[in-house]
């Protein structure tokens, strides 16, 4: 059997042959999978579609005695994860994938310009034409074409050939794209055995997190993100993260974040044979200077660190979505005005009112407004009276009107103007009123109704 076969010859070879739909989507969120089971080994993994991976091992062999001993681990957990794979170890990663596709793989970090010199052309992926103008030339290796001038071939099958050919030996190199960008601040711990025992996993993740507050007080940081990986011995791969409001290198509190998040998770966190490699990484971090303590001994900013502590904490137990903050809406109706976002958003500016000035919007608002019976002495002129919910308010003092034009771009060119009245009953209660529509403009008979209440 080989690609591009047509169903009827293969099915003449083999009557059995079971046939199913190509599923291109399906094929590529394997490869996704397995690159994420790959990170246990480097951050820096791409994917080389459509059968294949490339990882960065730059500085990580060591951690696994070696990149032979590394790279017969990878093929070994890949047999585990029921894949056969074909790897091979080399200073580029165009040579690294010639030698695992087209040899029987290895480690070539010594040897690989003669190890490709002995690659046939099909190693060259070119297209038919080139491969078949090459065969009836006489040439048979990539050895073959290294030992002809380069212009010879960039004048026959263009400039990108030479530099194919390049990049094949290991002379010029072209760098992966991985598919996360790789943090600048990251501890990992590997273990030879698996482990699953809940004070174990508290313990390595204590330690990773001194770990890495060292490594952030070295470069004067504070971590606003922290997020760790579980790799299990069977391949599955499971990602856990925890934000704080203010940038921390707090150990002992993060770690009490964690522990936060892993006992409230919907889904529990599943060792099944356990453990055999942990990561933190902190890939949002602050400027975060130490703490300037009174001469009493306590800190200036005891109530805030409390505060965003708490905070923390509810979002790590509760999630983003429900722990919420006031924000400032870019709007000038008074129900769009504001809006809530995650705690963890950059607080707005609200205006202060002056001293001694009654506030110009209520704390409490109906949504949505409500209908009320209004009698005027002029028809453009404030309320004198006023029934809701079936009783009647005299009006003792009003003050307005505030006229709010409506969005143009949600409510269109035509909508009505609110003519916004702040007004105060015989008994001292204090409403805040509008009329919906002009009479001027000939809108018909405006309405009436209250959008809040003041305290």
């Amino acid at each position: 059997m080989t690609p591009g076969l047509s169903l009827s010859d293969a099915r003449a070879r083999v009557p059995r042959l079971v046939v199913a739909p190509a599923d291109s989507k399906a094929d590529r969120d394997l490869l996704l999978n397995l690159a994420a089971r790959c990170e246990r080994y480097t951050p820096l993994t791409a994917l080389d579609e459509p059968h294949g991976l490339v990882l960065d091992i730059a500085g990580c062999a060591h951690l696994f005695g070696g990149e032979e001993t590394m790279l017969q681990r990878i093929i070994a957990d890949f047999s585990t994860w029921g894949f056969t794979a074909r790897a091979a170890v080399a200073p580029t990663p165009d040579c690294a994938r010639a030698l695992a596709r087209f040899s029987a793989g290895g480690v070539f970090t010594d040897n690989a310009e003669a190890a490709v010199a002995r690659l046939p052309l099909a190693a060259l992926e070119a297209d038919e034409d080139a491969y078949f103008a090459l065969h009836r030339a006489g040439f048979k290796t990539l050895g073959d074409l290294s030992a002809r001038p380069t212009r010879l071939f960039a004048a026959r099958f263009g400039n990108d050939f030479p530099y194919r050919l390049e990049r094949l030996f290991g002379r010029a190199d072209r760098r992966i794209t991985p598919l996360r960008p790789p943090p600048e601040r990251m501890v990992e711990r590997h273990f030879l055995e698996p482990f699953s025992a809940r004070e174990v996993l508290d313990a390595v993740i204590g330690d990773l997190l001194r770990e890495a507050a060292y490594l952030l007080e070295q470069r004067g940081e504070g971590g606003r993100r922290f997020e760790l990986s579980f790799f299990r011995a069977d391949g599955h791969v499971r990602c856990l993260y925890v934000e704080t409001l203010r940038p921390t290198r707090d150990e002992i509190f993060v770690a009490r974040l964690f522990r936060e998040k892993l006992d409230s998770l919907a889904d529990p966190l599943d060792p099944g044979f356990g453990f055999d490699a942990l990561r933190l990484a902190v890939p949002h971090a602050e400027k975060c200077d130490a703490l300037q303590e009174s001469f009493e001994g306590a800190s200036q900013s005891d109530n805030e660190r409390e505060l965003s502590e708490l905070l923390d904490r509810l979002t790590t137990r509760f999630g983003r979505s429900r722990v919420l903050r006031f924000m400032r809406g870019d709007a000038y109706e008074p129900e769009r005005e504001s809006c809530t976002a995650p705690v963890s958003a950059p607080p707005s500016e609200w205006p202060r009112p002056m001293a001694g000035e009654p506030p110009a919007r209520p704390l409490t608002l109906f949504d949505p407004p409500q209908p009320v019976e209004v009698v005027a002495l002029a028809p453009d002129g404030p309320p004198a009276r006023f029934r809701w919910r079936r009783k009647t308010h005299d009006v003792l003092r009003a003050e307005g009107p505030e006229r709010i034009a409506p969005d143009w771009r949600t409510q269109g060119m035509q909508a009505a103007e609110r003519d916004y009245y702040r007004v105060e009953d015989v008994e001292g209660r204090r409403f805040w009123l509008f009329r919906h529509g002009l009479y001027e403009r000939g809108e018909g008979t405006p309405r009436w109704f209250i959008h809040g209440l003041f305290a």
